[in-house]
C-alpha cells in the first residue's frame, strides 16, 4: 500500500524557518526521485525541490539557496528545510515522484501540509 503522510507546516513570519517532512510507505517511494511540490490558492501546483535516489538535488530557481531537500532512505523519509521564509512562500507543500510533476497519471497525492508566512 502506497501512502505519503507530510508534516511539519504552520505560521512562520517572514525570514523564519521550517522542516517539512514526508513519510513514504510502498518501495516504490525508496527506488525514485522525490521532490516536494507546492500549491498556492489559484496557482498550480509546482515542483520546487528534487532528489534523486542517489541523493543528488535540484532546485526551482525561486528556492534556490532558502531550501534544502535531503531523504533517509532507511526511514523512507523525504525533508525539506526551508529558510529565509518569504510570504510568497504560503502554500500547501506535498511530497511525491517526481515522475509526477505535470503527469496526469499520477493520481495519488497525500494530503499536504500548509505552510502559511507571514509579512
Amino acid at each position: 500500500q502506497v501512502q505519503l503522510v507530510e508534516s511539519g507546516g504552520g505560521l512562520v513570519q517572514a525570514g523564519g524557518s521550517l522542516r517539512l517532512s514526508c513519510a513514504a510507505s510502498g518501495r516504490i517511494y525508496s527506488i525514485s526521485s522525490m521532490g516536494w511540490y507546492r500549491q498556492a490558492p489559484g496557482k498550480q501546483r509546482e515542483l520546487v525541490a528534487a532528489i534523486a535516489s542517489g541523493g543528488s538535488t535540484n532546485y526551482a530557481d525561486s528556492v534556490k539557496g532558502r531550501f534544502t531537500i535531503s531523504r533517509d532512505n532507511a526511514k523512507n523519509t523525504v525533508y525539506l528545510q526551508m529558510a529565509s521564509l518569504r510570504p510568497e512562500d504560503t502554500a500547501v507543500y506535498y511530497c511525491n515522484r517526481v515522475f509526477c510533476n505535470g503527469n496526469p497519471t499520477c493520481d495519488y497525492w497525500g494530503q499536504g501540509t500548509q505552510v502559511t508566512v507571514s509579512a
